[in-house]
C-alpha cells in the first residue's frame, strides 16, 4: 500500500546515528544520504523510509497521535530495536512486552526518536 514515508528531523547527523542503530536489528539499511534526505529500505522491499528536513524550513515536530510501526522478525529483534533506541538518544514510550487483548499475541516496544517522532517495533507471535 505504501511506497514511502517521511519523518521530519532537525539534526540530520543525529537522526542518522539514531536510525542506523534502530534499523539494524530490523534488517533495514541506509541507502540514500544527503544533507536534506536520508533513506532506508530492506533488501528486496520496494517500500522506502526517509528522514527529511521540513520543506517549509520550520522545526520538525512529532505529530500528536502519529506513529510509524515496523514489523520485526521475532521478540529478540523488538528488544534490540528498543535497546538501540534508548542507547542512541531515544526515549521509552512502552518497553518490550506482550500487549494484552491482541490475537494473535502482539509483542511490541514503543520509543520516541530524538525529534519526538513515535515509533513501534512489533511481532505477532
Amino acid at each position: 500500500m505504501f511506497s514511502y514515508s517521511t519523518l521530519g528531523v532537525n539534526d540530520m547527523d543525529r537522526a542518522i546515528a539514531f536510525y542506523d542503530a534502530v534499523f539494524a536489528p530490523l534488517g533495514r539499511n541506509r541507502d540514500t544520504t544527503s544533507p536534506t534526505w536520508t533513506g532506508y529500505s530492506a533488501p528486496g522491499d520496494k517500500t522506502k523510509f526517509f528522514l527529511t528536513r521540513p520543506f517549509d524550513r520550520k522545526a520538525a515536530t512529532g505529530g500528536n497521535g502519529t506513529m510509524l510501526a515496523f514489523l520485526a522478525a521475532d521478540r529478540g529483534t523488538v528488544d534490540a530495536f528498543h535497546a538501540a533506541a534508548l542507547a542512541h538518544g531515544g526515549s521509552d514510550e512502552g518497553p518490550p512486552g506482550v500487549r494484552e487483548g491482541m490475537n494473535p499475541v502482539f509483542y511490541a516496544a514503543y520509543v520516541r526518536d530524538p525529534d519526538g517522532n513515535k515509533l513501534c517495533a512489533f511481532v505477532r507471535k
